[in-house]
């Protein structure tokens, strides 16, 4: 299961990074033009200033022509997975802010690799596409859904579990490339550490599989309580990036 998919990742990071799914694999770095590729997913309608990903070896950097120079340099004599730790990131953050950019957070990112029973059995109710729109904007489900319909990566499947009329937790996806869906847990404050959240994401997770399309879940290096959802859905760690975001003008 996890190599299918990572196949099919360092495909779908090779339209994004305009390179091709063997440069993920290298020992060295690679360094690309910034490109809008049809079939990338669709975070923002700019191309990439910076952006930078690795699947645990070396690094792959697109970006602007404009700092390429400082890149090639900069990446000459460095182990790849390396790049992602603050010490290799400050000069980075330098150089980005000579041009009006700073570093977004690092998004630590899972696929599936194994199939998993759930353990808990709690009442649940299925939406789907404009079923979720109801929930737009409810600001209990940041992380679940998006805080309103977004066309270029629509959200496709929401999963609740209830207590009573209660919702307990929400669990739901977006596709942000063709076939790849995203999954986000919420987890209301008073039913946490009950197994709630590893419950939806791994109902989910198997749904999105059944209809033929890529689970895959993100989260931030720090938040051991999302990694564990991951982990105990059946997901394990597949790769790292990180970008940049213009710097608000005063």
């Amino acid at each position: 299961m996890y190599y299918e998919y990572f196949e099919k990742l360092i495909g779908q990071l090779a339209i994004e990074f305009n390179c091709a799914p063997d440069d993920f694999l290298k020992s060295e770095n690679v360094l690309t033009v910034s490109k809008l590729n049809e079939g990338r997913r669709k975070y923002s309608p700019e191309k990439y200033f910076f952006h930078m990903a690795t699947t645990g070896g070396n690094a792959v950097i697109t970006s602007d022509e404009c700092i390429h120079d400082f890149f090639r340099e900069y990446i000459s004599d460095k182990q790849g997975h390396w790049l992602f730790e603050t010490p290799n990131l400050l000069p980075v953050e330098h150089e980005l802010n000579k041009h009006g950019y700073t570093l977004t957070q690092s998004h630590h990112m899972f696929l599936s690799c194994r199939d998993v029973i759930p353990q808990k059995d709690f009442p649940v109710k299925w939406f789907y596409d404009e079923e979720i729109h109801g929930f737009y904007g409810d600001k209990r489900f940041p992380n679940a859904i998006c805080d309103k319909f977004l066309p270029e990566r629509p959200d496709r499947i929401v999963i609740c579990a209830y207590d009573g009329d209660n919702i307990m937790g929400m669990a739901g996806c977006s596709e942000d490339a063709p076939h790849w869906q995203q999954i986000g847990i919420d987890v209301m404050p008073e039913y946490r550490s009950k197994g709630v959240g590893t419950y939806l994401v791994t109902l989910l997770k198997n749904k999105i599989m059944e209809q033929g399309n890529i689970p895959f879940y993100g989260t931030s290096l720090s938040n051991y309580h999302s990694w564990n959802i991951a982990l105990n859905s059946g997901f394990k760690p597949a790769w790292v990036e990180i970008g940049a975001k213009a710097v608000p003008k005063e």
